[in-house]
């Protein structure tokens, strides 16, 4: 008897931490201020309201640097091709125009729409389309990506689509796209092997993309360039597939996915003896190392999107964004 009531006295305190600790989580729960483990749970990647202020952010830093010309005031918004591509610009901006940008004029961008899917594990992203008063009636597609709750969001794609090209996208009840795995099967091409599809594609064409302005007709070209006379150009593409150049997937409303990508661009000039390499222009000499003598090669680096169909069938890009990082003269 003693024993037992021994037993229940050990027990109480038992009993009294475990209901300490429900009540404690229930009044986490009623307050709102739950942790979640994001690696593990599937959450949007963001809400509307952060999304909108994202896009707010991004804008406001990206006309800032556009009128200083200084990397420096955006480079903390961008990230992987886009950050390549804009940070190459801004630079020969500067080098030729110290003072800033005199021709600058704010990029207004209206009637934005979010495509946000729920999943998890880190990154999370988003898509972000909106009308641009730049480059005509295009519409400005940007995917946002972040690795961490506590990092900024970062915009690492920016390709630019023609009214009415962007797709419809597959949402659940409560309005949230959903992400599509870099390995997936279900489709023409995975996504993880998109890039590396199109580099090859480049060189030795095919069929697995449609034809269209950044397909056959710039395969096609290239060949008329080749046929100039004095000059070689050499091409190389190569996939570009790694950390902050991840493909991101989302679902469409067919059962395919619109897809975002990367590839590395090289092309080389090179002159016959005798003749001269055409004179770049101010921006490219302002990112050109060494004299142009014989030769120039042009790196550059080139952001697409592409829409992947389910099953079969050919990929057709919708946009592409090429930019020079960097040049080489000899």
């Amino acid at each position: 008897m003693t024993r037992e009531r021994s037993r229940r006295r050990l027990r109480r305190p038992d009993r009294n931490t475990l209901i300490a600790a429900v009540l404690t989580a229930l009044s986490l729960t009623a307050s709102g201020c739950v942790v979640v483990h994001g690696e593990r749970a599937v959450l949007p990647a963001a809400t509307r309201a952060e999304a909108a202020r994202a896009l707010t952010a991004f804008t406001d830093a990206y006309n800032e640097a556009d009128k200083a010309y200084d990397s420096s005031v955006d480079a903390p918004y961008v990230t992987g091709p886009l950050a390549d591509i804009d940070s190459a610009r801004l630079k020969a901006g500067h080098v030729n125009s110290p003072s800033g940008n005199a021709n600058h004029t704010p990029l207004k961008l209206t009637d934005a729409k979010f495509a946000i899917p729920a999943k998890a594990g880190w990154p999370r992203w988003f898509v972000a389309d909106a009308k641009g008063d730049k480059g005509g009636d295009y519409r400005w597609v940007m995917v946002f990506t972040r690795g961490s709750l506590g990092e900024r969001w970062q915009v690492a794609y920016l390709t630019l689509m023609a009214p009415g090209a962007v797709p419809e996208f597959r949402t659940d009840e409560d309005g949230w796209a959903e992400a599509v795995p870099a390995d997936s099967a279900r489709l023409a091409v995975r996504p993880d092997a998109l890039s590396k599809a199109y580099a090859a594609y480049l060189k030795n064409g095919g069929e697995t993309f449609a034809d269209g302005r950044d397909t056959s007709k710039l395969r096609a070209g290239r060949v008329k360039e080749a046929k100039k006379p004095g000059l070689v150009r050499q091409f190389i593409d190569e996939p570009l597939t790694h950390g902050d150049y991840a493909p991101l997937a989302l679902r469409t409303a067919d059962g395919g996915a619109l897809v975002f990508f990367t590839t590395h661009h090289y092309e080389k000039q090179t002159a016959y003896t005798g003749a001269t390499v055409p004179i770049p222009n101010r921006d490219v000499r302002a990112l050109t190392k060494g004299e142009v003598k014989q030769s120039l090669t042009l790196e550059s680096i080139a952001n697409e999107a592409a829409l992947d169909p389910p099953g079969s069938g050919p990929v057709r890009l919708l946009g592409r964004v090429q930019g020079l990082t960097s040049a080489q003269g000899e």
